[in-house]
């Protein structure tokens, strides 16, 4: 009779299989990170060297093209890193039942209070991301963290802020874009509440970290927050990368006059300010001074759809979100939000 004990060959060779593995992870994030950075580094560097060359040749489209990619990136660089740095925070540095202590038990208030976060957490929706992960791994639902990441970058206190010195109280754009903005987000989370395996909805890179997460506790805080940065910045550097290229990419090919066109219909303004939220993909906390000058030619609901629908669903964005969630939840979350926004920009213009 043979038995296993702890320092047995067997469990030995468990222990050293387990820990052959983590050189090869790290070898592929150190690569996607690699490409991550220089790709974004590439862009900027590209834009700066083709600058100063419109007098010898150097084709306009290419140079627009730079010009938008490198513009997204640097709106949503610093606020990408302060949300890697906050999750880092969350998820290492605060008590384990710090965020939910003081929760409510009911789910739907529960909800609620989680779309208030971002009132505390002044990140926009490219940092966002890195924060929602953080919290999933930290215990909370798939369907909370999807509630905070959808509500944080509109009530945003900056945003807020933004917005406010953009349109103040005029045609209930302020209040709409908040009040619309939280209830798309509390909606969302009570409908993919009611998925049977919620767990079900992440990419499955994602959700086996998840199931890996008790391996962390292993390690010291420092070395699990150098873990967690060079994790989410090799999952999310090359999705900033990516998602700026194409946004920059159809921004150049769609002409901005023909939705300007639209304007002044009720409902062709609308589909034409989520067309052009969707593509432009610029940053919650700037998004109402960029769109300040088509406010003379649309309509109040289209310019509140705008608010509510870009900060959640654009390029940029779903490049984002495609490290965390599958294809079919980001297929399914488009649609709803998008119905959801332009359903909250008709009854504002009939209103107003």
């Amino acid at each position: 009779m043979s038995l296993t004990v702890p320092g047995s060959v067997e469990n030995d060779h468990r222990h050293d299989h387990r820990h052959d593995q983590r050189p090869r992870r790290s070898r592929r994030r150190l690569l996607w990170l690699a490409i991550g950075t220089l790709g974004v580094a590439g862009v900027l560097a590209l834009r700066a060297f083709t600058g100063g060359l419109d007098s010898v040749g150097v084709p306009n489209v290419p140079q627009d093209l730079l010009t938008l990619a490198t513009s997204i990136i640097i709106e949503s660089l610093p606020f990408v890193v302060l949300g890697i740095v906050l999750s880092i925070v969350v998820q290492t540095w605060l008590p384990d039942d710090l965020l939910m202590r003081y929760l409510p038990h009911a789910p739907v208030l529960r909800r609620a209070a989680i779309s208030l976060f971002g009132i505390a957490l002044p990140v926009c929706e490219c940092g966002n991301v890195p924060l929602a992960r953080g919290l999933i791994l930290k215990g909370f639902s798939v369907p909370e963290a999807m509630t905070f990441l959808l509500a944080a970058p509109i009530i945003n206190p900056i945003t807020i802020i933004t917005t406010y010195q953009a349109f103040g109280f005029d045609d209930g754009i302020l209040v709409g874009r908040i009040l619309g903005g939280l209830a798309i987000a509390n909606i969302v989370g009570w409908l993919f509440s009611l998925h049977p395996q919620p767990n079900a909805l992440l990419t499955d890179r994602f959700a086996a970290q998840c199931a890996a997460g008790s391996d962390h506790h292993r390690q010291t805080r420092s070395e699990k927050s150098l873990d967690i940065f060079m994790r989410e910045s090799s999952v999310l550097m090359p999705a900033i990368f990516i998602g700026s290229l194409i946004a920059g990419a159809i921004q150049v090919a769609v002409p901005r006059d023909v939705l300007v066109s639209l304007g002044s219909n009720p409902l062709w303004s609308i589909l034409a300010m989520m067309l052009l939220a969707f593509i432009i993909s610029v940053c919650s906390s700037v998004d109402a001074f960029f769109i300040l000058p088509f406010a003379s030619t649309f309509m109040p609901g289209s310019i509140v759809t705008f608010l509510v629908f870009g900060p959640i669903i654009d390029i940029k964005m779903l490049a984002i979100m495609r490290t965390t969630f599958t294809a079919r939840v980001l297929v399914q979350l488009s649609l709803v939000v998008a119905l959801m926004s332009a359903f909250i920009g008709l009854v504002i213009n009939f209103v107003a």
